[in-house]
Formats: C-alpha cells, structure tokens, sequence
C-alpha cells in the first residue's frame, strides 16, 4: 500500500431517487494519487469499494451544510473536472474534521499540479473565487451533485487548478453587513436606496459585552425598526465550536440564548442557505404583549482566514404563515460574525459581533422605545451566554440539532396564544426513533450488497455495525394493543388535571433523558419517548410492619392481569417509619419479547436485575431545597438500597426498601415534611450497557401530586403467597 496521507472514519453522503437523504460510515483514505473508501479499516489487500484518482484536475467542492434526520452534517464534495460523473461526496459531523479532509485533500491536488509543472505540463492560472459577488461561480450546492457548471466547461483557456466553493453566496435580499466596505441594497422594494459604510459608536457595556449602535440614519425603514446594534464579545472557544453552536437549534441553546424559545427548519435551499422558524422569549410585560415569532433565511460562510459568518434576514414561506397567538416580527438585517483572535494561554480565543436590526410589529407598546431596547438587549446578550456556556463546559463534542418542521398547520386558541405555545413545542424525535424509521430505507453502496444507513457519529474506532440491533425488538415490544384499564382499581386515584392533589397521573417520557444509540461512544442521551409499558393503577399502603409481596393481595391489578393473559410488574416502594407507607405502582403489558433486554431483566438473576434496574427521579414542583437534594440524575436502585425480586408466573415484583440507605433516608425525612406540597416524578428502566441494548427504553413513568399521608389504607394481605 502506497503512503497514507491521511485516513479515518467519514460518512458518504447522497439521495436517494425518491428524495431522501442517506448517509453511510465509512473508511476513508487519502494517498498521494488516490482517494478511496471502505466499509471498515483496510487491512492487507483489502479492496476499496470506490476510489478516486486525484490530479491536478481534481476540485475540492463545499456542499456546506445538510440536515440528515435532524442532524446538522458538513458535506465535501470531490470530483475531476474532465470527468464530472466520477466523484466521492463524504462528510463530518463537525466541521473541525471536514476542513482537515479539505486541506489534506488540496494539498495532494497541489502537489499533483506541482508534479505536472516539474514534467513540461501547461501551467495553469489560478482563478479566484470571491464569495458574494454576481461573478461567483454557480457551485452545485443542490442535491443534484453535478460538479460543474456550464461556466466550467468552457474554461480551456484558463485554470484547471482546483477550487473550494461556497455554495451561492447569500440570497440578494440578505444584507451581509460584515462587508462594511462595500455597497449592499438593503431593501427589495426600493433599489435607490443604498446602505452606506456603517459607523457605530459605543452605547454601553453591559455583561461583559460592548454594546454598539448604529449611527447612520436609516429614513426608508418602517417606523417600528430600531437602529442596528450589535453586541461585540471575546469567546474562550475556537471558531467552529461556536459556530456550530450558533447554527443549533436544539435543547442546548436553552443554556446560552435567553431569548429562544423554538426553532425548527422550514426549507433547506442549499448547504449555505435555509429558511428557519424561530420563537422568542421575550419577558417585557408578557401579560400585556403578545410573543412574537420570525420567518427568516440564513445564510453562512466561511471565510479564507476561518473566521464565520451567519447572516439573517426575514422572508416568507407558504409553510410557514402566521401563527395564531404570535405576531410576526420582521428581522432588517441580522447576524453572527464569529472571528479568531490570538490564543492566550494556551486557550483559542474569539471574537463574536451579533447584530440584529429588528421591527417587532404590533401596535400600542410596539412603538415604545424601552420595549424595543429590552427585546432586542436581550437577544444580544446571547454573545455572553455564548462565553458563559464555554467557560463552564467541559470540550465535549456536542452533535448539533434543528428540528425539521413537518407542517406549520394552524391551530384553534386563545386570543393571547399561551396554550398554544404547548401545542407547538413539539419534542424532538428520538434518535432511536429516527434510527427506526430509516432502517427500512437503507439504499445500497455501488459495489456493496449488505449496507446499513449510519445515523450519528461515532469515535473513530472500528464499531460493528453489522450486527442486528435491537429495533425489531423494540418495534414488537412497542406494538399496539388495548389495555382495559376499568378492569384493575387502586386506591389512590387517578387525575390528569395539573392542579389536582392526592393523586397520580402518567407524565410525558420526553420529560426523561435516557441514553441514545450511540451513548457508548459520545455520551448523548435523548428522550426517552413511549414507555414499553402501561401504568394501569397504584396503591397507597400503610401498615405497622414493612409491606412485603403485596401481590398477594386478593383482587390486586397483578391478579387481574394475570387472569387477563398479561404480563405485569409492580415495583413496591417502601418507606420506612414509626408507621411504614408503600406506594405501588403496576404497570402491565401484552407480552415480553423473547431476547429483548426487558425480558432477560425479568428472567435473569438477582445480581443482574440489581445492576440495571434504574430509576430517574425528578420534582417538577417544590421548594429548591427538596428539588436540590432529589436531584433528577439517574440512580441504579439496585446498589443504591436493598431490593427483593419476587418471580410469580404472570409477574415480577420488586420491593424497593429505602429504609435500607441512610443516604435516602435523610431524603425521604425532608421529602415527608411537605409531601403534601411536591409533584414528584419517576421513571423506571433498565440500564442499557451494550450497542445492541441502546437506545434505552422507558419500562414506565409516573407522576404523584400533593400526596397525603392520611390517604394511605391498611391493605388485606393473604397469609400464605402464591406458588412461584
């Protein structure tokens, strides 16, 4: 094998005839005359399932970024100019690793060219590409991977050497306002009108930030648009780690933006450019103003010296019209300009500009300048949330999310919208969801007859993705079914209402984190969504004694299921005392798929059942110091306290002694004192270790509000158990 140049784990990237996406993991290899894949790391005279020949006709195209399943993926695209069928297309899930393969690529194409010259080969030009102008080059950023344009084709006379293309360059209407020095139409309508060089001066210091205010008076724009202000701050991150954190749209920006409530992709136009729907959180008088939301396209860049530019500007979209409850807000120009500075220390270090130019429509209080001021502070402060979020993250790679919007239909509500900003804060899908659904589109590689589509990334050691997981399993253990719940009773009754005491009621799963497919080798965990089974009924015991084995009990939801042909676990919570409480809860199922991780739980041993069964607490309502000290980190409650496993034929108890920890005994001491004023949240499962148990899997959840002690019944347990 000839000299490595460069080699490791990428993903192909490609459509399928029907329009969807599909990316494969793969082995890439760079050598000095050659480009190749494999399905895993070649050894001795493996051959490559496809392999390009790099010359010094060889171009190194920018698809820029692409959305797979919610996945934000950088895409490259290498080709030969005079043979513009034959091209590999590859990608990262950072963009760290993309421009790693760019350079080294490039570079083998310039000593290719290098090599031409030396042998008496024409020597050709090179030919500069300047992003944003009417003379750029119509790079191919579509999903229609034609490598070169028709521009191209007639270049005999000058350069073949390569070039790294950016796609289209923004859209006309997008202002790229960090082109300062050049003259830029800012307004559609009007073509007379030009945005002259910007001057800003200094209108505070607010958070560790300078706040800049545009000077120059800007007389066509509507009376509701305030000047342009930017926000200007120094990030301990490089570059790429803040810009693929500003392109994000997921949980995460919870953490840095105060001002973003929702996000979610409408169109993708190209790997630069899309058109994003976005809701803000803006606490001025939110009783008397209505929130506001945006339609807007954006537009990214990266330039040659590595910085980034991310570029705003409202436009509608017929599937994204206005929304009931909102009012549509109108972004004049907007965006990130994400610049590297000189480390420090040893620390990358960057500068990050956020400028926004915003008409937040509406009437009355819209045109108060302190309302405008407020709104639009707060969206700039995000560069300090930027720098607060790095300052006290650990440098772990994050996959970056944006939901995808599926429709935008409107919905019936109130006048003021506030239930329907539930409706519309849609969880994203799990990844063991998504993995689901895309295994039943897989698409074949050229030369290979067994591919599988690769979801999210992975470390970049070797994982055998060969082997079957376990979504079959998941998919029988998920089927449905009709559950006759007036057919089992309990004693503390059921209630849905959020303001409702003395009783229980089965919360979201998407409130409750649990590990994804891919947990073993980047750590991410997503909601858990739909448990594996139903919480028909719990029971609220007290007695002078430990409850053990309350199965037993005459007419119990475990006695009812089992005579029904269904499987059940009850999970006995006791809490010790000068009187003993134990709360059960039941949760009953059709059947145990045989393999499937929850059956080898209720068939396995002790040892086993005590390292994997979990539980993950959490106190949506209470004093800070009880949601302190319940935490909401998961706890295998089998090391954590003593757990009894009762086998019956139709069911599989476990009483859950708390009184067995003197840690959660302090707990429980402070917990009971206003019980009656917590909502307490539990979920149960079984922790997942391998690849091919992941993702996790909810047994069940539940929610108890405002528990009351006196509420608790002596239960009538039969003196001998049942057979076992």
């Amino acid at each position: 094998m000839s000299k490595v140049v460069y080699e490791g784990w990428m993903v192909r990237y490609g459509r399928r005839k029907i329009g969807r996406s599909f990316i494969h993991k793969r082995f890439f290899v760079l050598e000095p005359r050659v480009l190749a894949y494999y399905k895993r790391k070649p050894q001795d005279n493996m051959v490559p399932i496809k392999t390009l020949l790099i010359d010094g006709n060889c171009r190194v195209e920018d698809r820029g970024l692409k959305i797979h399943h919610g996945h934000m993926i950088y895409v490259l695209c290498v080709y030969n100019k005079k043979d513009k069928y034959h091209r590999i297309t590859m990608a990262a899930f950072n963009i760290q690793e993309a421009l790693i393969w760019k350079e080294k690529i490039e570079s083998v194409i310039d000593k290719q060219q290098d090599l031409n010259t030396i042998n008496g080969n024409r020597v050709h030009a090179s030919f500069p590409y300047k992003t944003g102008t009417a003379a750029d080059r119509n790079a191919s950023s579509s999903d229609q991977e034609s490598p070169a344009s028709p521009e191209d084709e007639e270049e005999c006379n000058r350069t073949l050497m390569r070039r790294t293309t950016i796609g289209n360059g923004p859209p006309e209407s997008v202002l790229d306002w960090t082109r300062e020095g050049d003259s830029v139409l800012t307004n559609e309508s009007n073509s007379d009108q030009v945005f002259s060089r910007k001057h800003w001066r200094l209108v505070r210091c607010q958070n560790g930030l300078r706040i800049f205010e545009e000077l120059s008076q800007v007389d066509y724009l509507p009376r509701g648009c305030s000047r342009a202000m930017k926000a200007v701050g120094v990030v301990e991150a490089s570059c790429e780690a803040i810009f693929e954190l500003v392109m994000s749209m997921d949980g995460t920006r919870f953490e840095w933006d105060c001002s973003f409530q929702y996000g979610s992709l409408v169109e993708e136009v190209d790997g630069h450019t899309a058109i994003l729907y976005h809701r803000l959180q803006l606490d001025w008088f939110p009783i008397l103003v209505w929130p506001r939301d945006l339609c807007y396209v954006r537009y990214w860049r990266r330039n040659d010296d590595g910085s980034y530019v991310v570029l705003f500007r409202s436009r509608g979209h017929p599937n994204c019209g206005a929304q009931p409850g909102f009012v549509r807000a109108h972004i004049e120009s907007g965006g990130f300009n994400i610049s590297p500075l000189k480390s420090r220390n040893g620390r990358p270090r960057t500068q990050v500009q956020h400028l926004m130019q915003i008409d937040l429509k509406g009437w009355g209080v819209a045109y108060l300048p302190s309302f405008q001021q407020h709104c639009l502070l707060q969206m700039l402060n995000s560069v300090a949330g930027l720098r607060e979020w790095f300052s006290q993250t650990d440098e772990t790679h994050t996959v970056p999310r944006i939901p995808v919007m599926m429709t935008m239909a409107s919905v019936s509500g109130s006048s003021k919208g506030r239930k329907n900003q539930e409706s519309f804060n849609q969880p994203i899908p799990s990844l063991g969801q998504l993995h689901s659904a895309s295994a039943h589109s897989a698409v074949l590689d050229e030369e290979s007859d067994d591919d599988e589509d690769y979801q999210i990334p992975d470390t970049e050691e070797e994982v055998d993705f060969l082997k079957p997981d376990n979504s079959v399993k998941l998919a029988d253990e998920d089927q449905s079914y009709q559950i006759d719940f007036s057919s089992f009773s309990g004693n503390l009754r059921r209630d849905d209402r959020d303001n409702s005491r003395d009783c229980w009621r089965i919360p979201d799963g998407n409130n409750f984190k649990v590990r994804s497919k891919t947990f073993c080798y980047d750590k991410t965990k997503i909601p858990a969504g739909k448990p594996l089974m139903e919480l028909v009924t719990v029971d609220w015991f007290k007695d002078w004694k430990r409850i053990d084995h309350v199965a037993r009990r005459q007419g119990c939801a475990v006695q009812v299921a089992s005579e029904k042909g269904l499987f059940s676990l009850a999970i006995n919570v006791q809490v010790p005392g000068s009187t003993h409480y134990s709360m059960v809860f039941y949760f009953v199922t059709k059947g145990l798929a045989p393999g499937s991780l929850l059956q080898r739980f209720i068939d396995g041993d002790d040892e086993f059942r005590n390292s994997r069964f979990k539980l993950i607490p959490s106190v949506p309502k209470g004093s800070w110091i009880v949601r302190q000290s319940v935490g909401s980190t998961p706890c295998l409650l089998g090391k954590a306290v003593d757990c009894t496993y009762i086998r019956g034929p139709k069911y599989l108890e476990i009483d859950v002694d708390i009184g067995s920890s003197t840690v959660a005994n302090g707990v429980l001491g402070l917990v009971c004192g206003v019980i009656t004023t917590l909502v307490v949240d539990m979920a149960f499962l079984i922790q997942a270790n391998t690849y091919e148990e992941l993702p996790e899997r909810l047994i069940g959840a539940v929610r108890v509000s405002h528990l009351e002690l006196s509420s608790a019944i002596v239960p009538v347990l039969e003196p001998n158990p049942s057979s076992e």
